[in-house]
């Protein structure tokens, strides 16, 4: 049996964003039957170290985590890898060269999610954890595809963004709504025309309210929609 189109799945950055990856990516396949679906490993481990911590405040270096997680969906006979953490993506590069298997960019499928949405250049909301804000890595990307990224003020990050993901990382989804939605409306006041859910515990707090009404770009969603294109390629 090939195992060419077997997706690799890094997760447990947080465990219910894996998993919600994993439903999501099933719901969005066009399918008819079991067999009609995407073969893929989940690998969630999550004892990797806290990605913001590592960037923003000397915490432990999550990259060893991160490439035996690789290793292990390389030797389990994976085609490619997704990896349903944003500020994971900081370590990219590295991931990259250490695995002969195409690694899914998840801000490429964020700014392939925001075309789709009809959303094609200008300002746009950015809401992420500290540590991806703090290394661009929405802003370089989207601003060479011709977006303007404009972001939550330092105090609504430390005061409402931050402490709203640990909710969901504590099971304490519902309690994360108010605040998230908040912020997004608050940067579709400053002139954003949608808001990327640039982490993706977001996207699952977000979900457990009613829907906001403007665009928004769910990652999850956008890295499963990229995973179906990788497995099922048109034509």
């Amino acid at each position: 049996m090939s195992h060419a189109r077997v997706l690799g799945v890094l997760g447990g950055m947080g465990p219910l964003a894996g998993a919600t990856f994993m439903q999501r990516l099933t719901l969005l396949t066009p399918a008819e039957r079991d067999q009609d679906h995407i073969p893929a490993i989940l690998w969630s481990d999550p004892r990797v170290p806290d990605r913001t911590a590592a960037r923003l405040s000397g915490g432990e270096d999550p990259l060893p985590a991160l490439l035996r997680g690789i290793a292990g969906l390389e030797a389990a006979g994976c085609g490619a890898i997704a990896i349903p953490c944003n500020t994971a993506h900081g370590w990219f590069e590295p991931m990259q060269a250490a695995t002969r298997l195409p690694i899914l960019h998840i801000v490429e499928a964020a700014a392939d999610e925001l075309l789709r949405l009809g959303i094609a250049g200008g300002p746009i909301g950015l809401m992420a954890t500290k540590g991806t804000l703090a290394m661009r890595l929405y802003q370089a990307r989207l601003e060479g595809r011709g977006y303007d990224c404009l972001v939550p003020r330092e105090a609504e990050m430390d005061r409402i963004v931050m402490p709203a993901i640990d909710l969901v990382k504590a099971n304490k989804v519902s309690e994360s709504y108010a605040p998230l939605a908040e912020v997004a409306r608050r940067l579709i006041e400053r002139g954003a025309r949608a808001v990327v859910l640039g982490c993706t515990e977001i996207p699952l707090g977000i979900s457990a309210g009613p829907a906001l009404p403007f665009p928004v770009a769910d990652t999850i969603d956008a890295l499963a929609r990229a995973a179906i294109a990788w497995a099922k390629p048109a034509g």
